[in-house]
């Protein structure tokens, strides 16, 4: 390369401007990176539990797949609020602190669901807490336990991630994950989480489009992403 010469890349939606220099015949790379919006930093950052959460989990293989998942909803100016769903019969108070929910005995294909909670203004929200609760693999809810059941709170940059597994079907319903969020001392959200592709979703009166995860296989499970935004 001549002296003065730059060329660009882009990492993770960093746009990185490399000047190369010669000093005293040796050529020096000096990197300067791209300005850019609080909204296109937000976005690019939002990606990472997707590449992250499964280096455990795949291997290289599974990092590389996931990183095509993209948050849900994306962070943008016209961002949407996630809607409500019903509560279902089954929600039980009290869980236990815990953001896995595999225990001795359970059986199924192993689930990591992964995001962030954030406000209507794309600000992550530290500290919101996650109840989580969904049938077995037999489509059979715990009752008398909190088998598959289990709340947290999302970190200081309002990121989550929940260790279960796929659930089963619950009859006349499609399959779905239970969840109640809520910002410090804010109105509790309840809602649920859908996964794509499943025949029942175009029967099941409750599911909502909205409110589908980004689902894809990783290593010996699967690994999906969904994007709480909260009306705050």
């Amino acid at each position: 390369m001549s002296a003065g010469s730059r060329f660009t890349i882009t990492v993770y939606g960093f746009t990185i401007t490399v000047h190369v220099l010669t000093l005293g015949g040796v050529e020096v790379m000096r990197n300067q990176p791209t300005r850019q919006t609080r909204r296109e930093f937000l976005q690019a950052c939002f990606t990472v539990p997707a590449i992250f959460t499964f280096a455990a989990y795949g291997g290289p293989e599974a990092i590389a797949q996931t990183q095509a998942l993209q948050p849900t909803p994306a962070c943008a100016e016209d961002n949407d609020v996630t809607p409500s769903n019903a509560e279902g019969p089954y929600f039980k108070p009290k869980s236990p602190e815990r953001a896995s929910l595999l225990e001795p005995g359970i059986q199924g294909t192993k689930l990591i669901v992964a995001g962030y909670v954030l406000s209507t203004d794309c600000k992550p929200i530290a500290r919101a807490l996650m109840d989580f609760w969904h049938a077995d693999d037999d489509g059979v809810y715990d009752n008398t336990g909190y088998k598959l059941r289990g709340h947290q709170f999302t970190d200081g940059e309002g990121r989550y991630r929940l260790e279960t597994i796929v659930p089963g079907l619950y009859p006349g319903r499609t399959r779905h994950i239970h969840v109640k969020v809520q910002a410090p001392n804010k109105p509790v959200l309840t809602t649920q989480l859908y996964f794509p592709g499943e025949p029942h979703n175009s029967t099941d009166f409750i599911f909502r489009p909205e409110l589908l995860m980004k689902v894809q296989d990783a290593g010996d499970g699967k690994g999906a992403t969904f994007n709480f935004v909260l009306d705050i």
